[in-house]
């Protein structure tokens, strides 16, 4: 009955659909799960969660074990933030394992176990918070949550690949670009939601979450219902892909998802994606309290370190720390669809090497801009650096789908997400340790990050051999026509494309419906606008 509604046999696209109804399916899905990267939101009132007005403390010695299970004293943020960790971990593991099921089960039922994932995640976390139990939190929200997130972050990019074999930057850059407004648009709904709920006995973080998660569950059932796919073989109307031999690292040939791992080219890749996005989010995790600490009394027009500072005047410091961090995100998201735009005219390997040349330079210039009191200059390299860390998520699926072919792009995507599962290890790890080692040797807070830029530098010098050592994939490694045709029997598109074109689906993807593309991109405009 399921595949009935959810199958890939199911959704293939009639007579004259719109392609351009295909991005605002996949941006409702991602905004709801860019969530995870707000949610930090909830930590400070959790940390209060039974003390309300302050938080109650456990024993000094107490063990994570006891955390878990504890009812009786509140959860320092340390603890909450593993949420935070366990959903890029368990995001990627799940790309990685169910990849290749998402390519033949299709994007409506890999969007749809995502909704539920998420939304369930969710709920099961609230009853975690109503209960105070920490591993039901850790459970819900992280691991389900985390599925759901590995499931809906890689759902529609074999799609739009397919849609947009003209364009594929623009159009996974489209898509990708609402995991980094999902926390632009939930955190300060989180926010407002909390403070209604808010009591004399509770901060409203159970409810917030319920309501969060009958919210998500809507809009992105409504998103994996908007997924169609083309017939196979289907190509724009007047576009015919360049020859080979015009742009050699473009294959018109497919590589099976089960042979990935012995291509060096995926490992290059692979370490590509890692070294760019450990640089970036370590700057994401610590762009606050960064700024705050490099200029201090400086950003109000005062003398002093941070620590030097009136209670006031550090409250207004802390604004500013908490706007930079909302620029940044606004930079993230933008840097999704330019950078992914921009490769489809240079290329995915010269993007990528301006993301490692550029990045490197401003990286290593950011102490001096800091030392220089250059706070305009500061910003600016930051905002730069992070349109370069999304533009890096959005560019890597379209460089993929060039190199190995797109019948299970998909797949390869999702086994190369745990490269960001590492790096959002690593990354932290390396900025929080570095710092914290520059402090105990006595070096001033407004000093402590200066290592830290130069060995995210250094990343990026790795980053740049690898992405000069990618070239075109041995011929050896692609399907034969004979194992193309049985991997698309297995995802039923011999049979669909037969439907498809007794029912005139060869016009599919190039018009009608505009009033409905309006529409989608509406409802998914909106919200992005109120975030903004």
């Amino acid at each position: 009955m399921l595949d009935r509604w959810l199958g890939r046999d199911r959704i293939i696209a009639g007579a004259n659909f719109n392609r351009w109804l295909i991005p605002p399916a996949a941006l409702a899905i991602h905004l709801c799960i860019g969530m995870a990267y707000g949610f930090s939101v909830f930590w400070l009132p959790l940390s209060r969660a039974l003390g309300v007005s302050k938080p109650v403390s456990c024993a000094p010695d107490t063990s994570v074990i006891t955390y878990l299970f504890t009812t009786t004293c509140d959860w320092p943020q340390p603890m909450l933030g593993w949420t935070y960790t366990l959903f890029f971990v368990v995001l990627g593991s799940a790309a990685a394992l169910f990849g290749h099921w998402l390519e033949t089960a299709g994007p409506r039922k890999a969007g749809v176990v995502s909704a539920l994932c998420w939304s369930g995640g969710l709920l099961l976390g609230a009853l975690g918070v109503h209960l105070h139990q920490l591993w039901l939190l850790w459970l819900g929200c992280g691991v389900i949550g985390g599925f759901g997130l590995g499931l809906g972050y890689i759902s529609p990019v074999s799609t739009l690949i397919k849609w947009f074999p003209d364009r594929r930057g623009m159009a996974t850059g489209l898509a990708i670009m609402g995991f980094g407004g999902g926390a632009m648009i939930g955190s300060p709904l989180a926010d407002r939601l909390m403070q209604h709920f808010a009591s004399p006995t509770s901060v409203g973080v159970a409810p917030t979450l319920v309501t969060l998660a009958l919210i998500y569950l809507v809009a992105m059932l409504l998103g994996a219902f908007g997924y169609r796919v083309p017939p196979t073989g289907w190509t724009p109307a007047g576009w015919t892909a360049p020859p080979p031999a015009a742009t050699k690292l473009k294959t018109t040939r497919h590589v099976n998802v089960d042979r990935i791992f012995g291509i060096p080219q995926f490992w290059l890749l692979w370490a590509v994606l890692c070294l760019n996005v450990s640089a970036g989010i370590g700057v994401v995790g610590m762009a606050s309290p960064m700024l705050q600490e490099v200029f201090g009394g400086r950003l109000v027009g005062a003398d002093g370190a941070l620590s030097q500072l009136a209670t006031d005047q550090r409250a207004q410091v802390a604004t500013i720390g908490a706007a930079f961090a909302g620029l940044l995100s606004l930079f993230n998201i933008f840097g999704r669809i330019g950078w992914a735009s921009f490769s489809d005219a240079i290329g995915r390997k010269a993007t990528y090497f301006v993301f490692f040349v550029l990045g490197m330079a401003l990286y290593a210039s950011a102490p001096w801009a800091g030392g220089a009191g250059q706070v305009g200059l500061f910003v600016a390299f930051f905002c730069i650096i992070l349109t370069m860390y999304g533009g890096g998520f959005a560019t890597i699926p379209a460089y993929l789908a060039d190199l190995f072919g797109t019948q299970h792009v998909g797949a390869i995507h999702g086994r190369l997400l745990t490269a960001w599962s590492v790096a959002g290890v690593l990354g932290p790890v390396v900025v929080n340790y570095i710092r914290q080692y520059q402090l105990d040797r006595g070096l001033p807070a407004d000093q402590a990050y200066n290592m830290t830029m130069y060995i995210l530098a250094a990343f990026l010098v790795l980053g740049f051999f690898c992405n000069l050592l990618v070239k075109p994939v041995a011929e050896r490694h692609f399907m034969s026509d004979a194992e193309l045709a049985a991997e698309r029997a297995k995802a039923h598109e011999s049979a669909a494309a037969t439907a498809a074109a007794a029912a005139g689906a060869g016009n599919a993807g190039s018009g009608g419906g505009s009033l409905k593309v309006w529409l989608a991109w509406l409802a998914v405009g909106v919200p992005m606008a109120w975030g903004v």
